[in-house]
């Protein structure tokens, strides 16, 4: 790219910036990229995929937050339009085209031995797009006498789904599960469990497992963090990654999208999230032993 464009694209990034969910920390970060330009750190005939990468390491130097970035898209996007950016058209579709390739991102259900249901979940897609799929999961896992939710993969994904999932594993009954602070707008969204959910409620009695790994971020960690603030399931495996901080998405480039968190995760119950921290396990495994581990412990409880 000639240096004309991305002065264009880091400019645009800067301004987006000026969202993000703690002022001081954006101001901070602004101040970094801008001397971080001037020193010739973005040079003309970067190509997109390495500005991404050297952007997204200039914003995230001053707090850590990974969900601050500039993003390399390999597939050309359209530009976003509107005020409104998460709800743009053309990203919506886009989701709901990679949500269908990849079966609304649950990727396995299956019986194990001692009849419990395993369930892996790779992205918490929202459930406008990817309902019907995490439905057919659940009503699978229904007959199980106990749970193994995998999010050992999960990068992410709606908190809207997050309560949607939630909702089996309890019953009718609301359950407050998480509040989600937006700076924009100084407003507090609360998310509850739904009082119906489309096929059996899993219900609250049966239990379940919840793996985790190093690399469950966002959305993922919310599920397991809810779960476990709740006193609904034993999590196992490793500390999560430390994502609290959802996100707009503006597509400012076709190769190119900023990812700005202007809004926090807040407990209900402790007014804390797990920014930074990561969400801690109950039983703390390598990743890779922790199936095996939640097998025996569900089983144990079943005996």
């Amino acid at each position: 790219m000639r240096s004309t464009e991305i002065n264009a694209i880091v400019d645009r990034t800067l301004e987006l910036l000026g969202q993000y969910v703690f002022p001081d920390v954006g101001a901070r970060a602004t101040a970094v990229v801008r001397s971080a330009r001037a020193a010739g750190r973005y040079a003309d005939g970067t190509e997109p995929e390495v500005l991404a990468k050297l952007v997204t390491e200039d914003l995230q130097s001053i707090n850590g937050d990974k969900h601050l970035r500039l993003q390399f898209t390999a597939e050309a996007l359209p530009l976003t339009t509107g005020e409104k950016p998460t709800d743009d058209a053309a990203e919506y579709a886009q989701a709901a085209r990679e949500a269908a390739r990849g079966a609304g991102g649950v990727s396995k259900v299956e019986r194990l031995d001692g009849n419990l249901a395993y369930v892996e979940v790779e992205l918490l897609w929202p459930p406008a797009i990817a309902g019907p799929a995490m439905s057919a999961a659940m009503t699978l896992a229904d007959g199980a006498d106990g749970l193994v939710v995998d999010l050992r993969r999960c990068l992410g994904g709606s908190p809207d789904m997050v309560a949607f999932v939630c909702s089996y594993l309890f019953g009718p009954e609301p359950v407050h599960l998480n509040d989600i602070y937006h700076r924009g707008t100084d407003e507090t969204r609360q998310y509850w469990t739904s009082s119906f959910v489309p096929g059996p409620w899993f219900g609250a009695e049966r239990p379940v497992a919840v793996l985790t790994s190093a690399s469950t971020f966002s959305g993922g960690e919310e599920l397991a963090w809810d779960l476990q603030e709740l006193g609904r399931a034993t999590l196992i495996g490793e500390t999560t990654r430390g994502g609290a901080h959802p996100v707009d998405r503006v597509q400012i480039h076709p190769h190119l999208r900023a990812t700005i968190p202007a809004a926090r995760s807040v407990s209900p119950r402790t007014g804390r999230n797990w920014e930074g921290t990561g969400v801690r396990p109950d039983i703390d495994v390598p990743a890779e032993e922790a199936l095996d581990r939640a097998c025996e412990h569900l089983r144990a409880l079943l005996a």
